[in-house]
Order: C-alpha cells, then sequence, then structure tokens
C-alpha cells in the first residue's frame, strides 16, 4: 500500500534534516508514529520547510519539503500582515501526489492549508482531528479578559522587528483565518480520524457527509519505559504540569489554585515547562491575578526535551492539566501512561482520556477553586492516589500500545480504498 502524509511537521524526517542542516526541531506523536508504521506500507510525507532542501529518503520513508520562501520576509508577512497559507501551494502539492501516486492520502490535522487537495484528486482521502481553530477561537477568551489581547513581549530590538513582536491579538487573527478555511473544506470532507467524544460530536457538525474511524496516538518511546512511582508522604507536595505560552490553556488557573493551597498553609512547589518567567503569559497573568499572583511556589522551567520531562515527573506527586479546551491532550496521557495520578479540567476531549472519579479527577476548566480541593483530595487520600495511577497506567498502556495503533490504521486506510473503489 502507498500512502501519502501530509503533516506539519517533518515528522521522523527531523532526524535526517537535525543531521544534514542543524536545523532541531520535534516530531511528536506523527515522529513515533511514522517510526512505527513505515515498515507496513510505502510511505511519503509532504511538509513546509523554511530552508531549502532536496526531497530525501530516510530509513523506510521518503520525504517532500516544500520551501515556503525566505524566513525572514514569512515571518514578516505572518507577524505584521496575519498571512495564512490556503491554496498557495497547490499546484505543489498536486505535483507530489502525480508523482507518488499514492493508494489514499492522509492529512494530519483539520488546522492546516493542506485541505486545499481535497476537491482536487480522486484518491480517497482521510483527515485526523488534532485540535480544531473552530472551536478553540470560540473557547479563546475563557481565561483572560481581552483587555489583554494587545499585550506584547518587550523589549523592542532588532530580533523583535525582524520576527514581528508577539501578541495574543495576532495569534487570535491568524487563528480565526485558519477556523474559516478549516470550516470551508470540512464541510465536504468524507473521512475522519479522531480519537475522543469531543471530536466525533464536533465533526458529525462540521463535516456531516464525513466517515467516522478512530484512531489513537503512539506516544514518545521514552514514556513506555519509565514508571512514576512517588507517591507523597509528607513534607512538601511537588505538582507538575505541562502549558505553553498560549491564551487558553489555563495557566492562570494554575497560579491562582497555587495561592489558595498557599494561603490555607498548603506548601507547595508547582513546576510547569513549557513557560518561562519571561513569557507573554506569565506577563499578563500577574496583571489579571494582581494579588492572586502566587508569591511563592511557581516553578517555570521553560522547555524540555523528553529525558527533562520524565525526570521532573517522576520527582512530582500530581500531574495537573488546566487548558480551557482540548482534545487529546498528549501531556496528559504522558503523565497517564507513567502511572501519575492526575487532576485534569473536563474540556473538550479530556473526559475520553482519563474516567473521573477511577482513574483521576476532573474539574470545571477555570475554577481554580476546585483545583486546588482536588489537588489537596488526593494528597490527603494516599490510597486513592495510588489506585488512580494504577488504573490510569493501565488506561494509558492499553489506549498508545503500538501494534494496536498501526494495526487499526491500516485497517482504516484498507477500509476507505475499499470504500472508495466500491463507488
Amino acid at each position: 500500500m502507498k500512502v501519502l502524509w501530509f503533516s506539519n511537521n517533518p515528522a521522523l524526517g527531523i532526524d535526517y534534516l537535525y543531521n544534514k542542516s542543524k536545523i532541531k526541531g520535534t516530531g511528536g506523536w506523527l515522529y513515533a508514529l511514522n517510526d512505527a508504521i513505515q515498515h507496513d506500507l510505502e510511505l511519503s510525507v509532504v511538509f513546509h520547510h523554511p530552508y531549502k532542501v532536496d526531497n530525501f529518503k530516510y530509513k523506510n520513508t521518503s520525504y517532500f519539503p516544500i520551501y515556503t520562501g525566505n524566513i525572514i520576509l514569512e515571518n514578516i508577512k505572518n507577524r505584521f500582515l496575519g498571512k495564512v497559507y490556503d491554496d498557495d501551494f497547490l499546484e505543489d502539492y498536486l505535483k507530489i501526489v502525480n508523482k507518488v501516486k499514492p493508494d489514499i492520502i492522509h492529512i494530519h490535522g483539520t488546522e492546516n492549508h493542506f485541505l486545499c487537495i481535497l476537491d482536487k484528486v480522486e484518491i480517497p482521502i482521510v483527515i485526523s482531528v488534532q485540535g480544531n481553530l473552530t472551536v478553540y477561537s470560540h473557547k479563546f477568551f475563557s481565561g483572560f479578559h481581552g483587555k489583554y489581547i494587545n499585550c506584547k513581549n518587550d523589549p523592542i530590538n532588532i530580533k523583535s522587528i525582524i520576527f514581528g513582536r508577539k501578541s495574543f491579538k495576532s495569534g487570535l487573527n491568524f487563528m480565526s483565518k485558519m477556523a474559516k478555511i478549516e470550516s470551508f473544506y470540512l464541510k465536504n470532507s468524507k473521512n475522519i480520524i479522531g480519537r475522543t467524544d469531543w471530536d466525533r460530536q464536533i465533526t458529525r457538525i462540521l463535516a456531516p457527509k464525513s466517515n467516522y474511524f478512530v484512531g489513537n496516538e503512539i506516544l514518545r518511546d521514552n514514556f513506555y519505559e519509565e514508571k512514576w512511582n512517588n507517591i507523597y508522604e509528607n513534607g512538601k507536595i511537588i505538582l507538575f504540569t505541562t502549558n505553553g505560552d498560549n491564551y487558553y490553556k489555563g495557566f492562570e488557573t494554575l497560579c491562582h489554585s497555587l495561592t489558595l493551597l498557599n494561603e490555607i498553609g498548603i506548601h507547595v512547589e508547582w513546576r510547569i515547562a513549557g513557560v518561562s518567567n519571561n513569557s507573554l503569559i506569565n506577563k499578563i497573568t500577574k496583571k489579571q491575578l494582581s494579588t492572586n499572583y502566587p508569591a511563592s511556589g511557581l516553578v517555570l522551567l521553560g522547555s524540555l526535551n523528553a529525558k527533562e520531562l520524565i525526570k521532573n515527573l517522576k520527582q512530582s506527586h500530581l500531574y495537573i492539566m488546566g487548558s480551557h479546551i482540548e482534545n487529546s491532550p498528549n501531556n496528559l496521557c504522558e503523565a497517564m501512561i507513567l502511572g501519575m495520578p492526575c487532576v485534569a479540567t473536563f474540556a473538550g476531549g479530556t473526559a475520553s482520556m482519563i474516567k473521573a472519579g477511577e482513574e483521576g479527577l476532573l474539574i470545571q476548566d477555570g475554577d481554580p477553586w476546585a483545583m486546588a480541593g482536588a489537588i489537596l483530595e488526593l494528597i490527603s487520600d494516599k490510597s486513592k492516589s495510588v489506585l488512580f495511577g494504577k488504573r490510569a497506567r493501565e488506561r494509558a498502556l492499553k489506549r498508545h500500545n503500538k501494534e494496536n495503533i498501526i494495526k487499526k490504521l491500516l485497517s482504516t486506510y484498507n477500509t476507505i480504498i475499499r470504500y472508495t473503489n466500491e463507488d
């Protein structure tokens, strides 16, 4: 079977690019899926790239980088003009399709410009739901007042002028434009792969003509090999969250919860990866929370690699996810597969990831009092905390089983090809 992926990143090809051109990045779960499935089919991957790189083959996969133009000029367009791609590279996509002649095309993500090929080829196409910008833009202001939308990182310097001063308003503008493109193409899509009740439900409305298939994600190898065993006994409580410099990831809820715990004499060290002291989200959280911003206990770690992430997870007592909207958050899945007791918000697809009251605790998003209370509940009940972590690990190991995921995806490909040929 010949399969052509359209991907937001180079997947496993990042290893080749890093070795050859010293361009460092991450392929995440697509990296893991690419690595696992490439021996079961003839796989090619299309992705955008800010540098000129020839087509290449790495291990058992062929890669087709599409050069998006001078990186400085493109950043200026994106940052200052709100430039988004639609069918700008359609001709390049079609040339690759004609060259590869795949049996099926798999587009990873509804929120990208690859959807423009949907009505341009006769080859069956399936689209994986990652996030959904239509819903995400609707939930954008769940965490912060709109008055902070124009806040920007300082200072102004040559670098910030070239690459654009970051503000969340520009992010919202970009998301809203892409959401319109996403909505336009999804309405006539025929095949969808998802993982949660949430993405199944929203695609019944956004893609009413589509068939829905279930396809789980493979996690990074390191997380299958490690296991959490740091049960809270006494002393300082260590919490961990993987977040981001993002308006709707619930960073303000985490901070407010920490303050509430401090106020009742609960000593907490809350480590947050993905956010640094200089992150814009931290700056506006200080402004919005004012005296409710934690005076102590908040440890912002910035970006961590997989090994650093696992080290911090294993040193912590609980994992906390505070997002206002998610589909199937990999950060929560990674904590679960390690066997950590978790508290997460009931947002988007999280209820499909972790069963409330059996594998962890789910709370309403944006509620720091419930979050602080859930943390206290698990810390105070050692047996419940251990049992939840054990069940969470069992669930995650089944859900992210590599062999089952590959078998299911190959079955989905074959089913779609068969249905298309019958039509």
